[in-house]
């Protein structure tokens, strides 16, 4: 199984999201563990190392992006994702960049907690949660 795992769940992991560390890390360790395939969009790691970055030193960021590469695929942009995710009627570009990651990927699932940013997409959105039922 492929998933793409949105901004937010990483988030949770790194941030320690009191209310949804446990559920996201599972992601995490199912990944590590190749029970899944994990992809992250390109577009993740900017915004991540921009949240980060109030918080830690560059050295420390630079573990922690070494790490997130070792347990996802990156899956680049490309200027045809531009253009249709433009084309996509999700309210959020960001949202829609994701969605036409995970369709361009062939992953089964987009893994996030905002399922109803998602309603518009090809690939169906889940919650982290809903992850492990299903496999």
């Amino acid at each position: 199984m492929k998933v793409l795992i949105d901004t937010n769940v990483i988030l949770d992991v790194l941030c320690n999201r009191k209310d949804f560390v446990d559920d996201s890390l599972k992601v995490f360790k199912y990944c590590e563990a190749n029970q899944i395939t994990g992809c992250i969009s390109a577009l993740s790691i900017p915004n991540i190392v921009y949240i980060m970055r109030k918080e830690l030193d560059n050295e420390r960021i630079k573990e922690i992006l070494i790490t997130l590469t070792s347990l996802f695929t990156v899956v680049d942009l490309r200027e045809s994702d531009l253009i249709k995710a433009a084309d996509l009627e999700l309210f959020d570009y960001e949202d829609a960049l994701q969605s036409v990651c995970a369709t361009r990927t062939k992953a089964n699932y987009i893994v996030t907690r905002n399922i109803k940013d998602f309603k518009n997409s090809t690939v169906p959105a889940i919650k982290p949660s809903e992850l492990f039922e299903r496999i």
